[in-house]
């Protein structure tokens, strides 16, 4: 298991666990990033990160991907 931040540019991974406080995971669960969900590093911008999950592209901090566990 390892942050989704490790992923580079085109990778994909399966959600295993999304920590923080409790209204940050009900955020992060409100955007599709559900335990065993797939997600994919779409690029890394700066501070940024976009990734697709479900059929959207999010954009993320790298502070919150560090909280969603690959």
């Amino acid at each position: 298991m390892m942050p989704l931040t490790m992923l580079g540019s085109g990778e994909t991974g399966s959600i295993k666990r999304v920590g923080g406080q409790n209204e940050v995971r009900k955020f992060l669960e409100s955007l599709g990033f559900v335990t065993g969900e797939e997600v994919k590093i779409v690029s890394v911008n700066g501070g940024n990160i976009i990734v697709q999950v479900k059929e959207s592209r999010v954009a993320v901090s790298k502070g919150i991907a560090n909280k969603i566990m690959v």
